[in-house]
């Protein structure tokens, strides 16, 4: 918790691995998951007497998140050797860009608590990633993985504009939708495809210098990343209260502790001996080029979400919920098509999805079902085929097992009841069962018609018409 007389100050350098087939100066593929070191080939493995060739893709995809950042873009732009040295990058230098960067001077604008607030982008370049170190946990050594090294990075550098661990999340997850709308990367975080190095310095309030930062490298969860937060911005108060000084340095997070602890000394520019790549020629664009590019933008989030809000009548919360990830959002309008009833949609994505996503840890690129089934589930339940407790069970059965809605019902013996001569039977029983219940009605208690429907819901198996239930209960009752 952070003390009223201190102010954090945080600045975020995000890594994007881009969407490409293959690497950023090689053909390898860049599919994740493959058996270690079987994407290779001499030129990533930096072989003697191998060159280097820039994947134009990469450009027109830093170009593209550029643009969708308000960036300026550049029209001489060149890549540069990062020196330090990096254990699982075969040439012990990286390939990254220093004093011009493709894309500069951009922002994005998230909504806090307190209101709107714009997040300066300082720079995205792009950079080639490194490979994986596979450690033994017992003390055996380490194995490296060259698959990842080479595969296409954009970092995007923020303005130390961030106050809040609030601040930070909604930045992230708008920074994360933006590049999930313009498809230059699927941002997915448990496979280190969208990851952040979070810097944190704290000062007094009122003071307008900078603190010391610390830097906490490589954070792929929203969660890590707040707690890693909360807790270093606690611990620089404790340091500098007690009299001590905070120490430029790269620290660790350990999610078990719930503790930073320190890996190195933090570099400086200067420290990585930067000079410009003699292997690359340099990147000039045309206003063509980057014109031809702007044209291929998609609708963003923003727009997106004021249409929802206009077309579809949505809730602000429920339509920056749905905005927030391009699969729902295109689960959504995909549903829609099918089955005519937004409203209906917006309630399944916004209730009982959102909460499996939540309860399995699933991205909603992970959703294993499409917006044609999402949409017959919903006219499935419009035509009295079922309720919509048995709708419920439908969804749950899309996420385990995907397929035709109506295949679902028919297998499970799902279809509603709604023959009137059934449904009396029904109701005559459940009354005869529960004498108290009509009493209490008759006393006032409403609330006796809810529980006489829910034991008619129980003993069908959710299967009886609700509507149908409701009707002939009451008609009973007021005899």
């Amino acid at each position: 918790m952070l003390r009223e007389d201190y102010e954090a100050v945080m600045g975020l350098e995000v890594h994007a691995e881009l969407s490409t087939k293959t690497t950023i100066f090689c053909a390898c593929p860049t599919n994740f998951g493959a058996s270690p070191n079987t994407q290779t080939c001499p030129i990533c493995m930096a072989m003697p007497g191998t060159l280097p060739v820039l994947n134009e893709k990469v450009v027109e995809y830093a170009v593209k998140a550029g643009l969708a950042t308000g960036c300026d873009i550049s029209r001489d732009s060149k890549n540069d050797r990062k020196n330090y040295f990096y254990p699982d990058l075969p040439k012990s230098y990286q390939i990254s860009q220093y004093d011009k960067p493709l894309c500069e001077h951009g922002k994005i604008e998230i909504e806090t608590s307190e209101g709107k607030k714009t997040i300066g982008i300082t720079r995205i370049h792009i950079e080639e990633d490194a490979g994986k170190l596979n450690h033994d946990e017992f003390g055996g050594g380490s194995l490296v993985d060259l698959n990842r090294a080479g595969v296409p990075l954009i970092e995007i550098v923020s303005e130390p504009d961030l106050r809040s661990t609030e601040e930070v999340e909604l930045y992230l997850k708008k920074l994360k939708s933006v590049l999930e709308y313009i498809e230059v990367s699927d941002c997915k975080m448990q496979e280190g495809s969208f990851r952040a190095d979070v810097n944190v310095s704290v000062r007094k309030k009122g003071d307008s210098k900078l603190g010391t930062r610390t830097e906490m490298k490589n954070m792929n969860s929203f969660r890590s990343i707040t707690r890693a937060i909360e807790y270093e911005i606690d611990r620089q108060i404790d340091v500098i209260e007690n009299g001590g000084k905070i120490e430029q340095e790269t620290l660790r997070w350990d999610e078990v502790s719930g503790k930073t602890f320190s890996m190195r000394d933090k570099e400086d520019a200067q420290d990585y001996r930067y000079f410009p790549d003699p292997d690359l020629v340099a990147i000039k664009l045309s206003e063509e080029y980057i014109e031809n590019i702007k044209k291929t933008l998609p609708e963003l989030p923003e727009s997106r979400k004021q249409r929802y809000l206009e077309e579809y009548k949505l809730s602000e919360k429920d339509a920056n919920i749905i905005t927030s990830s391009k699969y729902l959002s295109d689960l959504f309008e995909g549903a829609i098509e099918v089955c005519n009833n937004p409203k209906a949609v917006n309630n399944w994505i916004i209730s009982d999805i959102s909460r499996i996503l939540n309860e399995t840890e699933t991205e909603p690129i992970e959703i294993p079902f499409d917006s044609n089934q999402l949409g017959k589930l919903v006219i499935l339940i419009d035509k009295g085929t079922i309720s919509s407790s048995i709708g419920k069970k439908v969804l749950e059965e899309l996420f385990e097992n995907p397929r035709d809605p109506e295949e679902i019902i028919k297998e499970k013996g799902w279809i509603q009841i709604s023959d009137e001569g059934e449904i009396k039977e029904i109701v005559l029983k459940i009354l005869e069962e529960n004498p108290q219940s009509i009493a209490d009605y008759k006393a006032g208690k409403d609330r006796a018609l809810g529980f006489l429907v829910g034991q008619a819901m129980k003993q069908t198996k959710g299967k009886a018409n609700p509507q149908m239930l409701n009707k002939m209960f009451l008609e009973e009752l007021k005899k």
